[in-house]
């Protein structure tokens, strides 16, 4: 039934798929088992031996020894086993060894049918195990399928299925069968039938790996990114450093003409992007965040809570449209921010710490001077940056009303990068 012939082939097949020969053979024993039971169903406990090296298999019908019997099929009495053999005792089991009898065609059948799906379980495993790599990263994907929630893509050269739930679609994207996205690996969850990649578009995660992908000093480790908090399909804002004083981390970020930061942006979909210092002085750094509002100081009033100033018409440009703007600012800085025009902020006797007020010594530059101008100059024409820093349209600075001051009171939650 089962020559040399086979198991060579078995043998070229285990090398190809990548799977342990002894898995294989654990398979093929269980799945010719079972084609057994189907096909003569009469009870026994059997179990099927192979020895690859000679080509030899070995049917086993197992019963156990036991005083009194009520299944023949499973059991045989103490008298009739010390028959067979006098040193076998009760709770004994006796495996003898016979030959199926038209053992033909329907089994064999049987067992190929188990022996692909068990073979297509281990390819499944063996691939959720490659991809497992890939939790965190960036995947190119074409879109396979779209139901009522989820969208269904194929990863890689094998063309592995991964889910886009609907917190991981961005609500600025219609996605169309066929199409060739870039996502980010949220989660490998292998567990059987029950496998799954989960893929997104709207990670913080995705924005940092696209730049990544953009931006050489980025993978050098020579400008980092500090944080990032988004809103998908609307505004991105990222904090970034350089860790050698000779490179300008925006201009790195932004590219000759905003080659860089647009190619990230075209992925996205148009989404506007801030580029922001980061800074180690929280303070400074609140300030930062609420590009591209100039501030003319930050007050802090709780341990993680401060007060920032702006000028009355930059009132409504600090905290954007539906308070978008201070709400990114507070989670890339995981302070809570209250933003408050300079009218308002006089009536409250609100004053700039001593910190803000102390002016930068001689010769020395001050942070806020270190930003590259030119490279935002340069991107101007072509950069989402230079779209962000356009001054708030005037519906905006209406609904931002009398009580704009408050806006950002709400900004709550941290968002930082690689959530």
């Amino acid at each position: 039934m089962i020559n040399q012939e086979f198991f060579a082939a078995l043998n070229d097949l285990v090398k190809e798929k990548g799977i342990s020969r002894e898995s294989f053979i654990e398979t093929l024993q269980n799945a010719l088992a079972s084609a057994y039971k189907k096909q003569y169903d009469n009870g026994a406990e059997i179990s099927v031996e192979l020895d690859p090296d000679s080509g030899n298999i070995e049917f086993l019908a197992s019963r156990r020894v036991v005083a009194e019997v009520e299944d023949r099929d499973k059991e045989i009495s103490v008298e009739e086993a010390q028959q067979i053999n006098p040193d076998y005792r009760e709770g004994d089991v006796i495996a003898r060894s016979f030959v199926p009898k038209d053992f033909g065609r329907i089994a064999t059948q049987t067992a190929k049918q188990v022996i692909l799906q068990k073979l297509h379980e281990a390819e499944r495993d063996s691939t959720f195990s490659a991809l497992s790599d890939k939790e965190g990263e960036l995947m190119e994907c074409t879109v396979r399928k779209l139901d009522d929630k989820n969208v269904y893509v194929e990863l890689g050269d094998k063309k592995i299925e991964g889910v886009m739930l609907p917190q991981d679609q961005s609500p600025a994207e219609r996605y169309t069968v066929g199409e060739k996205l870039k996502v980010f690996v949220k989660r490998v969850k292998n567990s059987g039938r029950n496998s799954q990649i989960l893929v997104s578009r709207t990670s913080p995660g995705l924005v940092r790996k696209l730049f990544e992908e953009q931006v050489p000093e980025l993978a050098q480790g020579i400008v980092e990114i500090k944080a990032i908090s988004r809103e998908p399909g609307h505004r991105t804002k990222i904090a970034i450093h350089s860790n050698d004083a000779r490179v300008d981390a925006v201009g790195a970020c932004v590219g000759n003409r905003g080659s860089r930061v647009n190619a990230v942006v075209e992925e996205l979909g148009g989404e506007k992007i801030d580029i922001i210092f980061w800074s180690e002085n929280p303070l400074e750094f609140i300030a930062k965040a609420l590009s591209p509002a100039s501030v003319l100081s930050v007050t802090q009033i709780s341990e993680k809570g401060a007060v920032a100033v702006v000028p009355d018409d930059k009132l409504s440009l600090a905290i954007g449209r539906d308070g978008q703007n201070a709400r990114l600012a507070a989670r890339l800085t995981g302070w809570k921010i209250d933003v408050k025009s300079l009218s308002a902020a006089e009536k409250m006797n609100l004053k700039m710490t001593e910190d803000e007020e102390e002016p930068e010594e001689e010769g020395e530059e001050a942070p806020e001077e270190t930003a590259p101008e030119e490279a935002l100059e340069e991107a101007a024409e072509s950069s989402e940056i230079a779209e962000s820093a356009e001054p708030a349209p005037a519906e905006a600075a209406e609904e931002a009303g009398e009580g704009a001051e408050e806006g950002a009171d709400g900004a709550d939650g941290e968002e930082k990068d690689g959530e």
